[in-house]
């Protein structure tokens, strides 16, 4: 549904969205193997902002110098 993936050097940053239904749609945000956020949402105007925040944060590391994979 959602997928992102910036890297810088051996870092990497997965911002993600998927549909878990019935129950929502899973948020996952993961720095390397690390899982930074990981929430289960049930309404889309929430799923919507966590969206935009992904996009801002893509934004603010592409800014300094990640490169999406």
């Amino acid at each position: 549904m959602y997928a992102r993936i910036l890297r810088k050097a051996t870092q990497i940053r997965r911002f993600t969205i998927t549909n878990a239904a019935p129950s929502g749609w899973e948020v996952r945000e993961e720095q390397d193997s690390r899982i930074i956020r990981a929430t289960r949402y049930h309404d889309w105007h929430r799923v919507e902002r966590a969206r935009m925040d992904f996009a801002r944060e893509a934004l603010a590391l592409r800014n300094g110098g990640w490169e999406e994979a």
